[in-house]
């Protein structure tokens, strides 16, 4: 299966992704946007994963890239590839599809429990997911749901934390493929944005207990499985 992934900053890349990627023997390339790489055909891939990123996506001014991104995100969605949305990625899929992006009423930067939606059941990648569990999170906007998407997970500060399209389509906006590694490079590099608030953690909160990354890690490897699972080789 030929993977391409699309990454906005260098420390949000594929983390634990990377593993089940070479566990299964796949092709995998990457554009990244922020050096000013070139984006694939889209009939050249079978899954496209859209990587987080600090900025909006309606920072066009400010990353002209963004642009282009979304064009050819959409040429992928239209052709009927298997796509997977983490964070931004989730957001811009949505903006795409016609949903409102917008800020959450507060930051979630950390552990935080997410509870699995009624409506899931009517999703296959929807009926994988724990009724409860918890993620690692770290956004400051959400998204309304976009045209026929099934709401499958939510948080107390966050309504709308995944959704799936027609089971080809995943949108998380919360981070299941966050390792000790990646999650220390998001607190170097978001160092600014760790300030008092209830849904905001300290460095040492994120980092303590490192067994739940790889509680967190076996979660997106199910939902990986679950959204390629009827996708040709």
């Amino acid at each position: 299966m030929n993977i391409h992934f699309l990454q906005h900053v260098p420390f949000e890349g594929l983390a634990s992704i990377r593993g089940w990627i070479e566990r299964g023997g796949h092709k995998v390339g990457c554009t990244r946007l922020y050096a000013g790489d070139g984006l694939p055909r889209p009939d050249s891939i079978d899954l496209l994963i859209v990587m987080g990123g600090p900025m909006g996506v309606h920072d066009v001014d400010q990353y002209p890239w963004l642009q282009a991104e979304k064009h050819f995100l959409r040429a992928v969605i239209d052709s009927g590839k298997r796509v997977l949305g983490i964070c931004l990625g989730a957001q811009l899929i949505a903006d795409l599809l016609g949903a409102r992006v917008y800020p959450n009423g507060q930051k979630e930067i950390g552990w935080f429990p997410v509870t699995r939606c009624a409506d899931a059941s009517a999703s296959s990648l929807g009926q994988l997911l724990p009724e409860s569990f918890a993620a690692f999170h770290w956004h400051g906007d959400t998204f309304d749901l976009p045209p026929g998407a099934v709401h499958l997970a939510q948080s107390a500060v966050c309504r709308h934390q995944a959704y799936a399209i027609e089971d080809r389509i995943l949108g998380l906006q919360f981070h299941l493929e966050t390792t000790p590694e990646s999650a220390q490079e998001l607190i170097e590099h978001g160092a600014d944005e760790l300030v008092d608030g209830p849904t905001i953690q300290s460095p040492e909160q994120m980092r303590a207990e490192p067994a739940r990354f790889a509680e967190l890690n076996r979660l997106m490897v199910v939902l990986l499985d679950g959204l390629v699972a009827t996708t040709s080789a």
